[in-house]
Formats: C-alpha cells, sequence, structure tokens
C-alpha cells in the first residue's frame, strides 16, 4: 500500500510553479517589460520551461519528474494571465518514475484562466512578483494496479524573479524565474483513496515571452517592475 501511494504522488509535480502560497503582494502598479527593467512594456505569448527536475515528497517517499511546460498569455499590467497548454513528462519516459511504479499526468479543462502577476515592492522572500494561476486541475494515472487515479486543482500563487535577482532559485539561468519550495498540495474529490492527501513539492521554472509576437519562438527575457 505504501509503494502505490508512494507512486501517486508523482503526479503532483505539474503543481510545482503554482503551488507556494505566499503572501499577497501589495497594491503597487505592476508593468511587465521586455529585455531590461527600464524597457517597453510586454503583452503577449509566455512559456514556463521547468530548470531540472520537479520533485515530490510524502511522509513516506519521494518521485520526480524532469521535463515540463507550461504556455499561455498575460497582458503587460500583470492581468489575463491564461495558461493554454500544460504538459508534465520524464525522459526517459514519458510518464514519471516513483517507487512502485510510474504515473501518467494529463492536464484537465484548459485553459486556465483568471492568474495574474502582481509586482511586490516589498519584495517579500526576496522575490519581485507574485504569480497567480487560477482555474487549474490535473489527472494523475498510477501504472500499478490496472490504473489508480488522482485529481489535483485550485488556485495558487507562486513567487516570481527577475532575471538579474540574486534571490532567484537557479541563479545560472539568466531568465525570470518562478520558484516553489517545500510547498504543500491537496489531493481534490473524485481521486481514489490511495491517493495521498497532501504532497510537498520543489521545482524551478524559467519565464520568457516571444521576441516577435506569434512565432512561437520563446526567447524573449522578461521582467516585472511597478
Amino acid at each position: 500500500m505504501a509503494h502505490i501511494r508512494q507512486s501517486i504522488a508523482v503526479g503532483t509535480a505539474l503543481l510545482a510553479p503554482l503551488a507556494v502560497l505566499a503572501p499577497a503582494a501589495d497594491a503597487a502598479t505592476t508593468t511587465i517589460r521586455r529585455g531590461t527593467a527600464t524597457a517597453a512594456a510586454y503583452s503577449g505569448s509566455v512559456r514556463a520551461s521547468l530548470l531540472g527536475t520537479a520533485s515530490v515528497s510524502t511522509s513516506i517517499g519521494t518521485g520526480s519528474c524532469n521535463q515540463s511546460t507550461l504556455t499561455g498569455s498575460i497582458q503587460s499590467n500583470g492581468t489575463a494571465l491564461s495558461i493554454t497548454a500544460a504538459s508534465i513528462t520524464n525522459n526517459p519516459g514519458p510518464a514519471c518514475p516513483g517507487t512502485g511504479g510510474t504515473i501518467a499526468v494529463t492536464t484537465q479543462n484548459l485553459p486556465w484562466t483568471g492568474g495574474s502577476v502582481v509586482y511586490d515592492s516589498a519584495h517579500t522572500g526576496g522575490r519581485d512578483a507574485a504569480v497567480t494561476i487560477a482555474g487549474f486541475k490535473v489527472k494523475a494515472v498510477a501504472s500499478i494496479l490496472g490504473g489508480i487515479t488522482c485529481y489535483y486543482g485550485g488556485s495558487l500563487t507562486a513567487n516570481g524573479y527577475n532575471p538579474d535577482n540574486a534571490a532567484r532559485p537557479n541563479t545560472s539561468v539568466a531568465q525570470a524565474e518562478v520558484g516553489v519550495n517545500g510547498a504543500t498540495v491537496s489531493k481534490q474529490s473524485g481521486s481514489s483513496f490511495l491517493c495521498p492527501s497532501t504532497a510537498t513539492v520543489t521545482a524551478t521554472y524559467q519565464l520568457q515571452g516571444e521576441t516577435t509576437a506569434g512565432s512561437g519562438v520563446f526567447d524573449q527575457k522578461l521582467y516585472v517592475t511597478s
């Protein structure tokens, strides 16, 4: 039984960039900018790409996934953050490894709309912004016992960091980052009783926009300012 629940826990890894419930940012004006902290405002498509691995831990063990991408759009004032595509896999995979088996994760109810990016002039915990993802939902199916299904979802807030912020989780990458460290998430209705009631996630994503709108090439460095 412990091995079954440990494998299922890996499915919560998709929540890694979303799940740290940080204090609310203040009411300062928000402007997302392209390239530098003083450059022109940026509205358009954005992509979050996993840096390293997303680890998921419970009281009975740990699992991890090494590939994940979230794609969507944002307005330059930080409003209307929408996630239109989301995935999580592993290489080798595509399912992610965990003790007792593998886990396949699929996103549900896309697009996830109503999110936001809010500049934090107080730089709470070293961050530059609060990044809220609203309406997300994922389904995780374990490979063992014919498929054990878990659902995780809700509206969650992560910490955002500018490319030159020394407090960003991965200082080897000079991009905007969304980081979570030891955040707790809970299972949703419809899940098997075998699913862990909570899991702790740790991961870092880089966030980029498009230099040329509509190109599908995400090579634009982004900043969040007041």
